[in-house]
């Protein structure tokens, strides 16, 4: 299976606090990847490295073989990288659907094309009937939905999903999952996610990155990962999520 997204080497640091330190891993085209970790172990900082938000200390990002570390968001995304962000900021005073529009024109300038983009990324996340509310309206689990609707809009080819299953219902998770599953299945999109709900990471992904204090200590499938002495004792031991 052909590499889509190459980690080589990442650092970064604020002030002297060290977030990532060679930070190293590879997410094969059409798969999906979990990145796993503490709270504070730099999964987040991967993600804006990755996404071209912050440029890094040292180390290189590689989509599909070309070198995309310090490139700007836009030009990332470009490139084929959507992503969602922990902490969702809908355009609030926009519509669900116009919301998701806004996405979709990055590879369209007709409008009414964006349009049935939307709609149709809209339907397969049950936020059809809500397309024309506010977002500001829109409850915590939707607003989750939208703000993965808009990645899908600007049609990606590697999909980062940074905890959008956080405070989720046990039903709710359920069928996001079955939806990433589909996803990943049906139109090939990769998946790199952050998440805290084990028993979805151990549902969706083929293989695991675990990070602590900024690097990487396992990696391999879910079931040989979530066996490892170091995981135990730095997470998993923890009270998290299953």
């Amino acid at each position: 299976m052909a590499v889509l997204l190459e980690v080589r080497g990442l650092s970064k640091s604020f002030r002297g606090l060290r977030a990532v330190q060679q930070v190293a891993f590879e997410v094969p085209e059409g798969s999906i990847t979990g990145l796993i970790g503490p709270n504070g172990a730099g999964k987040t900082t991967v993600f804006n490295l990755v996404a071209g938000v912050m440029r890094p200390d040292a180390g290189e990002v590689r989509l599909g073989g070309t070198r995309i570390d310090g490139w700007r968001p836009d030009q990332v995304c470009a490139a084929g990288v959507g992503r969602t962000f922990q902490i969702v900021k809908p355009f609030a005073g926009l519509t669900v659907r116009e919301n998701v529009t806004v996405g979709a024109l990055r590879k369209s300038n007709d409008v009414s094309s964006a349009q049935r983009r939307a709609d149709e990324i809209l339907e397969k996340l049950r936020l059809g009937p809500k397309r024309g509310m506010l977002a500001s309206s829109l409850t915590l689990p939707d607003r989750k939905r939208l703000e993965v609707a808009r990645a899908l809009a600007t049609r990606p080819r590697l999909l980062l999903l940074d905890e959008v299953m956080a405070g989720l219902r046990p039903t709710e998770t359920d069928q996001i999952v079955a939806f990433f599953r589909e996803l990943n299945r049906a139109e090939g999109v990769t998946i790199l996610l952050i998440e805290h709900v084990m028993r979805a990471v151990m549902a969706l992904a083929q293989q695991v990155v675990v990070l602590h204090h900024g690097e990487v200590i396992a990696r391999g499938e879910p079931a040989a990962v979530v066996r490892d002495p170091a995981v135990l004792e730095c997470y998993l031991g923890e009270e998290t999520e299953v």
